[in-house]
């Protein structure tokens, strides 16, 4: 009947059972939640039916609706058990809607689901019985006023707007009005919230406030008035509110329950009061087992409890259990639940019980009759409930929640984005018989209420069994007796008798697991203690007692599968048994050098597992392989050579935990007995002489004199710094003050000292090569926590001109500012820092000037750059504007001085082609003229930028608005991309930091749409090698970015036959014409199909701004478009290349004759790097 919504768990398992091993246990699937506190159910949303749902509780909410459809019988509809007979007339949607109806009246769930619903009509619509009104919102107050605009307002035609008449043929004066003639039993108004705007050509949502009343008079908009005034009174019972816009959003439903099926209490009201049970017991009514039951009752979230749980709660309130207090006198609890029917309502298999509506105010307002603040519901506030139209009942149901509100919330949905949509009134004449007040099941079919029955009692089956396996889990047993003390570790004497497997409650108390253990060792004597323990590598380890047996598994945070010791609690078999985390066993992997026959050491490693208490010091293993001291060497992975850490003296007495070791790390031991054997090779054999290692190389940096200046230490992957560092030293004959203040600088190839490398590092960890050249400097390396940085001021950086600085990686960059500008000696607040990028320049600025360091990502090693000028705020860009002057820079333009691309040239003009390289002679050369800058925050329009650029001085140009203006980004000092939308904010161009705009005067306003692309057109002079000026084309790509498209646009424009004109593009940084036609890519073997052409990739790349040369065929038909400007530019650049060559000549033959060193640092090369980059449209 429900097809799967109840999916069968056929895996249980049973209480107690023991044995040896893990079991699966499937979780059971949750079966649908019961209904909350409102006792209402509401509907699921199947996605986007938000509207329907709304609709089906309206309708489920019209009582007159739902008992006649209820009314429908087999012999009209049919039965859905036939209607997949062929012969058979089944009306299948009515069908449907009974049972939803009777799901929402009768079956407890907190929603019910429209699938079958839905698929019945397939979403088709049906004439409703509701007469439906449609009235305007736009310009009117509220719904009488609509309805007096409608219905009571005359429009009068006379004068110059009078009427023809039909009967006499000729223009009269006359008046239209309309009435209404019929009134239904149920009103539906839609409100019309939806328009167009025809001058914004785009739909829009009407939020201005439209009242409407709870209850209102038709008489005046009716035709015939002579009937007593209550039979025009209509009363609002549901509301449908839209929240969103016009394009999107969400239905829901404001319901009067004019049966008052639901429970109508708010939920911070809905708490339940505290009833004191040693109030009860002072004042002697402990004996009175109902007011106990009702008491626990009322406790109860939904006043629903399985009777098994009653009886616990019981003796957990009172102490004693119903058998020894009440059973003699009373009966069993199930037959004291039966009998008192006209309080408890149990369950038709006696599983649960819960208390009357009636009785549950009745006993909260008992309770309560002392504080009547402490539990208030509306019907409170309101006169007696046998008064119809004093007490309304009116609930929000958004899908599947149900909600109590107040009338007065009926106004918040009066304006706003989230406001009535539909109004549906109902005849206020209509009267509901008594017997339909808070009964549910009146007028229900008797087939479908043992339907909803029926389900309710699987309902309650699938809860409980799911209840049941959902807080049953799995506890693994250790028998202490069974268990012996060993290597650190517990470890099992048996087997099959150490672990035993429980299932068991996790709602139990700790005391109730310690009672069922008892009772299932019967050979146990004396205190019993249970205590968490957990399988390690090393074996059992014990770490905390649990305590407080009035404490449930789930409030001492006992896990699924929690392995739990049963043992005295101070030792097993004799010995007193370690606790607790701080001890745990590490079982580690111990290499040292074997011993032979003799008692020498042989030159092979031996590997032993051993055990160590986690607080134990590294120390410790000395004494474990009886070695009197070494060097220690961990590692974390594996028994190789690579990744061994040396351990200082000093830190010997640091625990295991605290260097880190886990189990399974490995721990290398060195007798200090063989001082020759310090290294490892790859292939694990020890080195004993100097020839056999590789060699690090370290000069003398310090200023005190030594004989030598170089010295080669040996050295592997594994060797320490610090050791190589103390070599050099003593090799170089230095003083030995320097051990406690000096440090290795890595030196690279063009003789830059690098950031130190700490001591503690290995070379591998450092990323030093082997051979590679390390400084003996004065001064401490950074630890750990502080960051070694280069600094230099301005953003050309110098070699050899940085300045160096230790700080902490915690600074904020405002302090490390002030540091920096300290040693430089420059006063002032107008700096900021940049972060020099990969190529050696200065990248983005560090505005977050209260994050540190290290949040940033700043690392030891980088250079930062202190730039003049204070940085925007935070959110807000400095946008550098350029005017862009196609026909030459006309005025006294003043000279941007500080530009990341570089100063202007003299004048403040940057020369440039107006059409990014235009060729032509007669065609005059563009500028771009620096105005100022501009600080405007990201969440500006463009057009708001523009306006802002305005009042920046312009010379003579006269702007008439922002429209006039067309904006570029610049890059390479010419004008780049275009941007097209004046509405739209600044942070959605993704402009960036250092983005500079320059604006271009228009002729007339321009409004270019996402399809559109701005190319320059300009056709070729006859007879001479030049180009005519430039004219915009602005081209409508919606139909494909093709060549043919392209030239019947070019074709239209210059009023030519499309075949008797040739289009190129021009690429000016080449020097180039690249004519454009049909063209295709070449086909591989496995696709035969063209790709279709697109002249926005390769080899074209078009987009705004792009030069289009023109060629008329009729006049010359040569294939050249270049111009005698383009034969000079490729000359030059002929020219640039040449001398780039020779100059890389003279610099690497001078680089040749110069010894490698640190005595002429340079500027550092830029890394090499390949680099694939696919350019697509970023318009």
């Amino acid at each position: 009947m429900f097809g799967d919504l109840f999916e069968e768990d056929s895996s249980r398992v049973s209480y107690n059972q023991y044995g040896k091993g893990k079991r699966l246990k499937t979780k059971a699937l949750e079966p649908p939640a019961p209904r909350e506190f409102t006792n209402l159910s509401g509907i699921r949303n199947q996605g986007g039916t938000c509207y329907l749902n709304s609709l089906l509780q309206t309708l489920h909410f019209t009582p007159e609706f739902r008992e006649a459809l209820f009314s429908l019988g087999p012999e009209e509809l049919g039965s859905l058990e036939e209607k997949d007979k062929p012969d058979a007339k089944v009306r299948i949607i009515p069908l449907q809607l009974q049972r939803l109806f009777a799901q929402l009246l009768l079956l407890d769930q907190e929603a019910a689901s429209t699938a079958d619903l839905t698929d019945s009509f397939g979403w088709t619509s049906n004439e409703e019985d509701f007469l439906d009104l449609t009235v305007a919102v736009q310009n009117v107050s509220g719904l009488e006023e609509a309805l007096w605009n409608m219905y009571v307002e005359e429009e009068v035609f006379d004068c110059d707007n009078l009427y023809h008449c039909g009967t006499c043929d000729r223009l009269v004066k006359a008046a239209k009005s309309a009435k209404l003639r019929n009134l239904p039993p149920f009103l539906t108004v839609s409100l019309l919230r939806f328009n167009f705007d025809f001058v914004k050509c785009e739909r829009y949502k009407e939020t201005s406030c439209y009242t409407f009343p709870l209850r209102i008079n038709l008489k005046p908009f009716c035709e015939q008035s002579e009937l007593d005034d209550l039979e025009y009174m209509y009363d609002l019972f549901s509301v449908i509110i839209h929240k969103g816009g016009c394009y999107g959003g969400h239905y829901h439903v404001y319901i009067k329950d004019v049966d008052h099926l639901g429970n109508w209490q708010f939920q911070e009201e809905k708490s339940k009061p505290d009833v004191n049970l040693k109030d009860l017991q002072s004042e002697g009514e402990i004996d009175d087992p109902l007011m106990i039951l009702k008491a626990i009752l009322l406790q109860e979230e939904s006043n629903l409890i399985p009777v098994d749980q009653l009886g616990q709660k019981l003796l957990k309130k009172i102490g004693i259990s119903w058998n020894k207090k009440y059973r003699k006198q009373h009966g069993p609890l199930r037959k004291f639940l039966q009998l008192h029917s006209q309080l408890f309502l149990l369950s038709s298999d006696g599983s649960t019980v819960s208390l009357l509506k009636n009785c549950v105010l009745q006993a909260e307002f008992s309770f309560q009759r002392n504080d009547p603040q402490v539990f208030k519901t509306l019907t409170s506030e309101s006169p007696r409930l046998n008064d119809r139209t004093s007490c309304p009942h009116w609930f929000d149901i958004n899908d599947s929640k149900v909600q109590p509100i107040k009338e007065k919330d009926i106004e918040q949905q009066f304006q706003g984005k989230e406001s009535a949509y539909m109004l549906f009134y109902r005849k206020s004449q209509l009267q509901r018989p008594p017997e339909a007040r808070a009964n549910p099941r009146y007028r229900v079919p008797c087939h479908l209420l043992n339907e909803m029955d029926a389900a309710n009692i699987e309902l309650q089956r699938k809860r409980a069994e799911y209840d049941s396996t959902n807080n049953e889990f799995e506890l693994r047993l250790h028998m202490g007796p069974h268990y012996h003390f060993l290597n650190g570790a517990l470890h099992p004497i048996s087997q099959t008798e150490s672990v035993w497997d429980l299932t068991f409650d996790k709602r139990k108390t700790l005391g109730d697991l310690r009672q069922s253990v008892f009772q299932l060792l019967d050979f146990w004597e004396g205190d019993m203690v249970l205590s968490t323990a957990k399988c390690l590598p090393a074996g059992l380890h014990v770490y905390q007692t649990l305590d407080g047996d009035d404490l449930t598994l789930c409030e001492i945070e006992i896990a699924n599968e929690e392995d739990i010791f049963v043992w005295n609690g101070v030792e097993v078999g004799g010995i007193q048994i370690p606790t607790g985390s701080d001890c745990e066993p590490l079982l580690l992997n111990v290499l040292h050098l074997a011993t032979s026959g003799e008692g020498e050491k042989c030159q092979q490693l031996t590997e032993s597992p051993q055990v160590f208490p986690s607080n134990a010091e590294v120390g410790s293993v000395f004494t474990a392989l009886a070695i009197p001291v070494g060097a220690i060497f961990l590692s974390s992975t594996e028994r190789t050579n690579e990744g061994w850490t040396a351990i200082p003296q000093e830190d010997w007495r640091k625990t295991f935990r605290e260097q880190g070791l886990t189990n399974g790390s490995f721990v290398l031991i060195q007798d200090s007995s063989n001082n020759n054997n310090s290294m490892l090779t790859k292939q694990g054999e020890w080195i004993t002489t100097v020839n056999e290692t590789n060699w690090i190389q370290v000069k003398n940096l310090c200023q005190s004199e030594s004989e030598e200046e170089l010295v080669k230490i040996p050295a592997t992957a594994n060797t320490v710094v610090f050791d190589i560092r103390i070599k050099a030293i003593k090799e170089l004959k230095l003083m030995k003050e320097l051990a406690e203040n000096s440090c290795l600088r890595p030196i690279d190839r063009d003789g830059k000292l690098l950031c130190p490398v700490p001591d503690n590092c290995t070379l591998k960890e450092a990323e030093l090569r082997i051979e590679s050249s390390l400084g003996l400097c004065p001064g401490k390396a950074p630890t750990s926590s502080q960051l070694f940085l280069f600094f230099t001021m301005g953003s050309h950086i110098q070699p050899g001109t940085e300045m160096e600085i230790i700080v902490e990686e915690t600074i904020t960059v405002r302090d490390c500012l002030k540091i920096m500008l300290e040693k430089l000696g420059l006063p002032g607040d107008t700096w900021h820092l940049r972060k020099m990028d990969w190529c050696y320049e200065a990248g983005e600025p560090l505005h977050e000037e209260d994050a540190t360091l290290k949040e940033l990502m700043i690392y030891s090693g980088d250079t930062l750059l202190l730039i003049e000028g204070k940085l925007p705020p935070p959110g807000f860009l400095k946008v550098p504007i350029w005017w862009y002057q196609p026909r030459g820079c006309a005025g006294p333009w003043r000279s941007h001085q500080d530009q990341t691309n570089g100063p202007p040239p003299q004048g403040g003009v940057w020369g440039a082609s107006a059409t990014q390289g235009a060729p032509g002679d007669t065609y005059a050369e563009a500028s771009l003229c620096y105005l100022g800058d501009i600080e405007i925050s990201e969440d500006a329009t463009l057009a708001e930028l523009k306006s802002q650029a305005m009042t920046l001085p312009s010379s003579e140009f006269f702007v008439p608005s922002p429209a006039f203006l067309r904006a570029w980004t610049v890059e390479s000092k010419r004008p780049s991309r275009l941007l097209r939308i004046n509405q739209q904010q600044l942070r959605e161009y993704k402009l960036g930091r250092r983005t500079e705009i320059c604006l271009e005067l228009l002729q007339k306003e321009e409004n270019l749409g996402p399809q559109d692309v701005l190319l320059r057109i300009q056709r070729r002079l006859p007879g001479e090698r030049a180009y005519g000026p430039p004219v915009d084309l602005v081209w409508d790509t919606a139909r494909g970015w093709t060549a043919g498209a392209l030239q019947r646009q070019v074709a239209d424009c210059c009023s030519l036959p499309v075949e008797k004109i040739e289009i190129a593009k021009y690429f000016p940084e080449k020097f180039e014409w690249l004519p454009v036609s049909s063209w295709s890519l070449q086909t591989t073997k496995r696709k035969k199909k063209k790709k279709q052409e697109n002249l926005q990739g390769a080899p074209y790349y078009l987009k705004d701004g792009d030069t289009i040369g023109i060629k008329n065929l009729l006049v010359e038909d040569d294939g050249d478009f270049s111009t005698d400007r383009d034969d000079a530019g490729k000359e030059k650049q002929k020219q640039l290349a040449l001398g780039g060559r020779k100059s890389q000549e003279a610099l690497r033959g001078q680089s040749s004759s110069v010894v490698s060193g640190a005595e002429s640092p340079g500027r550092p090369q830029r890394p090499e790097a390949s680099l694939s980059i696919h350019v697509g449209s970023f318009r």
